[in-house]
């Protein structure tokens, strides 16, 4: 095999909402941790074992203010990313890494809620990424419609 992957898919809930930096020339970048959970039972004392893995969680431009908008801690999230380790410096002067995955695919899985929906019903509708629950412009044909075949569920 010639090359390599780095890709990484994540089901979980936001541990904060969105934390949003804007750049000159109208980039973004979001920011927000996300919670995954593994259990299993100790057979030693028959008790449910929860452990939390946390992740920090990095999308850009686009997908940022899609998520800042829609996304609020607590949502459950469908992530496809890249891990990307970040060197920096701390305040005492030593070097610090931080690894991240940034989102290049994502789904909403947190059904809307009813203020949400009604609030929605008042504008026009426009089939955007978001309301379709993915960042996949592709998935859309031309019509604005999403192609039930491709519905991840």
């Amino acid at each position: 095999m010639n090359g390599t992957i780095n890709k990484v898919i994540l089901i979980g809930h936001l541990g904060d909402n969105v934390k949003m930096h804007y750049f000159e020339g109208g980039n973004s970048i979001g920011r927000f941790p996300l919670a995954t959970n593994d259990s299993y039972v100790n057979k030693q004392t028959g008790e449910r074992v929860v452990n939390t893995e946390w992740h920090n969680i990095v999308v850009r431009n686009k997908l940022a203010e899609i998520f800042e908008r829609y996304a609020k801690k607590g949502d459950k999230v469908y992530l496809e990313g890249r891990l990307r380790t970040r060197k920096w410096t701390g305040e005492d002067g030593r070097d610090r890494y931080t690894t991240e995955v940034h989102v290049t695919e994502f789904t909403f899985l947190t059904p809307k809620s009813k203020e949400q929906s009604s609030a929605n019903t008042s504008q026009p509708v426009q089939n955007t990424p978001a309301q379709s629950g993915t960042s996949n412009q592709t998935d859309i044909n031309p019509e604005g419609e999403v192609p039930e075949d491709d519905l991840p569920f």
